[in-house]
């Protein structure tokens, strides 16, 4: 009998990886976790990732995702492209999509934890929006970046 998504346990999809690109990968999935408990963790077998939805309302909505590759980890936010990032911590993207990259456990610090918890956060709320609402944001964003000079 084929397995769905859900009944695919995480630490499966992770077997494969380094036990380096493992322990990051755990560090993040327990991130995302302790900054939105309610985050639904599925894996996404056809991406080879693990994803996050948000509860919203009677739905939910993806909004993160935790990739590990054999020389580096990714944290992603799928609304990238409207969200914040105070801390400089985004450095990859596409159209839509924003993300981290990590290779070393040790760059995961407390400091650092507390900084991508709060991206979590934000992910999560910007998913939540209605696609106006976050064209609306995005649009702010852009705004902003051309009124600051370089």
């Amino acid at each position: 009998m084929a397995r769905g998504p859900e009944t695919i346990p995480p630490e499966v999809l992770l077997d494969d990886a380094s036990p380096t690109m493992r322990e990051i990968a755990e560090a993040l999935r327990a991130l995302v976790l302790h900054a939105r408990p309610d985050a639904i963790e599925r894996v996404r077998p056809r991406w080879g990732l693990l994803g996050y939805d948000v509860p919203v309302g009677r739905r939910s909505r993806y909004f993160a995702w935790i990739w590990a590759q054999p020389e580096h980890v990714h944290l992603g936010f799928e609304w990238g492209i409207a969200m914040d990032d105070p801390y400089g911590l985004i450095h990859r993207r596409t159209k839509r999509v924003r993300w981290t990259t990590w290779d070393r456990l040790a760059q995961l610090d407390a400091a650092t934890r507390t900084k991508l918890e709060w991206l979590v956060r934000e992910a999560a709320e910007v998913a939540a929006l209605g696609p106006d609402e976050r064209w609306l944001r995005r649009l702010s964003r852009a705004e902003a970046r051309a009124a600051d000079p370089p």
